[in-house]
Formats: structure tokens, C-alpha cells, sequence
């Protein structure tokens, strides 16, 4: 990746400057605020054998973890 000049670096900083990004503010919230309930931490060891599991089967994460809810619900029914 190339790299920028002192001037080139020097003149992004004053475009940026003289004309600031425009935060959105027609209400919609970003991804976070939309999942902030349904977002979870896994420790090491569980994020580690999501990942494994996931390249092996070719699945996503959120594919392997809805099928062993369902499961669990299967069971439990």
C-alpha cells in the first residue's frame, strides 16, 4: 500500500477539517444500537471452536449457533 506524503497528508487533514463527515441524523441507529440485546461475549475457548467449527463445515458462526439452539429446543419440547 503506498504510502502518503507529508503533503498529501497535510492537505487530507485540511479537506477533513474545513468539511467534517455528516453524522446521520435521520434516527436510524447502526448495527449495535439495532442488536444491543442480542450481541455476546464468548470466552477464548468457545470463540476458538466456533471459528474451527465454522471453517471446517463451512458454515457461519450464526449458523452453527442457531442450529444448536434449535436442538436444545427440539429436546426440550
Amino acid at each position: 500500500m503506498a504510502r502518503m506524503t507529508d503533503e498529501e497528508a497535510d492537505a487530507l487533514d485540511e479537506l477533513v477539517t474545513k468539511n467534517p463527515p455528516k453524522v446521520s441524523g435521520d434516527g436510524k441507529s447502526g448495527f449495535f444500537m439495532k442488536h444491543k440485546g442480542n450481541v455476546v461475549i464468548l470466552d477464548d475457548v468457545s470463540s476458538t471452536w466456533l471459528r474451527v467449527t465454522s471453517e471446517s463445515t463451512h458454515k457461519t458462526p450464526s449458523d452453527i449457533i442457531g442450529e444448536m439452539i434449535r436442538e436444545k429446543i427440539a429436546v426440550a419440547v
